[in-house]
């Protein structure tokens, strides 16, 4: 092999590595990016890599194919030598390239990967505020029992009062918080009272009905509001641990150790990129050393793996959006089911009114700010995990 084919080869593919370099991502993840927004950001990066390693891959293969050309028509065996030297030299430049293209676009997917997660996290956390603002509404209960209303406790504390002698009973405080034993025993002191005129009784009666109706009427549909809120609380709840995990298993590959919360608590997210950039460099110098090292392929495998676990993540995030929105547009129709709304409005409490506005704006945000993320599924797998769309 002549020296000016040594240089112009020597060249070539230093020139390749050059511009193919692995980019070094700024310590910064863009807190203002949507999810939408992440893999858009994704997809235009993504074929810009395939377009830059293309451009190298094909520099070398043409010079490859001028070396078979000449390998081919050449009859001196010490120059077939050192072309076939120059094939392999040329083949694990393609080689190094291939390698070096699937670690950047792991990366860049590992970034806005990890972007993604943020986001739900986030979305995750206000949504158990919001779960957490729904039940510590102790209202809830209060408005299902007619014995939290001042109006049907003056009544009975005016039965209690006007009680003859030893005639009737008293209820226990367990017996006397309770729904049904404290109506049933209300009615019947006040019917059985002959110290309380008829007209009287009367007046007493029609100051209670509304709140009795209501309560009668409402306190399933409460109890399920409730108790449903309950629950979907729990399951956000274990969708946040999990993450939680996720987040674990995603950092982990990259020497990352330090918990979700801890993380968003200090604003950490700088110190996961900084590990991610050692993580790359270190591939890039093993396929440097050792095109063939087998270590280079796990170490790719495995910051591939939790790219692929956040998809099902974002699967299930999308089902509990959409089935909790459709709890509360339940809950809604409930709420609004009390035939005796007008009738009944000056008993009603503000409470009641409070809970109907706040499941609408609820239902806004599952609608907005908690809104699954509406993406092709896909173009959402081939976006973090594969690269078929752009072959």
């Amino acid at each position: 092999m002549n020296t000016f084919r040594i240089k112009t080869l020597l060249f070539t593919i230093s020139f390749c590595f050059i511009i193919t370099k692995t980019k070094t991502y700024s310590a910064v993840l863009n807190p203002n990016l949507s999810i939408n927004e992440c893999i858009d950001s994704l997809i235009i990066e993504t074929k810009a890599i395939l377009i830059k390693f293309e451009t190298s891959r094909n520099t070398i293969a043409n010079k490859l194919k001028y070396v078979n050309r000449i390998f081919l028509n050449s009859s001196d065996t010490q120059e077939k030598v050192a072309l076939l030297i120059e094939k392999d030299i040329l083949k694990d430049s393609l080689k190094y390239l291939d390698s070096n293209q699937e670690t950047e676009i792991s990366k860049i997917r590992y970034i806005k990967g990890l972007q993604i997660l943020k986001i739900l996290y986030e979305k995750n956390l206000a949504l158990d505020h919001h779960f957490t603002s729904m039940n510590s509404l102790s209202e809830i209960n209060n408005m299902a029992n007619p014995n939290h209303y001042p109006e049907f406790a003056k009544t009975k504390n005016l039965l209690t009062e006007s009680r003859e002698g030893r005639r009737g009973f008293l209820l226990s405080d367990l017996m006397n918080d309770n729904l049904y034993t404290s109506v049933i025993h209300t009615f019947i002191s006040l019917f059985n009272n002959e110290k309380i005129k008829g007209i009287k009784k009367k007046e007493e009666l029609e100051k209670i009905e509304c709140i009795l109706d209501f309560t009668f009427r409402m306190n399933n549909d409460l109890d399920i509001i409730y108790f449903e809120s309950i629950f979907l609380k729990r399951n956000n709840e274990e969708m946040t641990l999990d993450l939680e995990k996720l987040f674990k298993e995603y950092t982990a590959p990259i020497g990352y150790k330090t918990s979700l919360s801890d993380c968003r608590k200090n604003d950490d997210w700088a110190t996961i990129v900084d590990n991610l950039n050692v993580y790359v460099n270190n591939i890039e110098m093993l396929t440097k050393e050792n095109i063939y090292n087998s270590k280079v392929n796990i170490m790719q495998i495995d910051i591939k793996f939790p790219v692929d676990r956040l998809l099902q993540f974002i699967n299930r995030y999308n089902i509990f959006i959409s089935q909790s929105t459709k709890f509360y547009e339940k809950f809604g129709i409930m709420l609004n089911s009390y035939e005796n709304e007008d009738r009944c409005a000056k008993s009603i409490p503000s409470e009641y009114l409070r809970l109907q506005e706040n499941i609408s704006e609820t239902i806004e945000k599952f609608n907005t700010a908690y809104k699954p993320i509406e993406i092709n599924g896909s173009k959402l797998k081939q976006a973090l995990y594969g690269i078929s769309e752009y072959d």
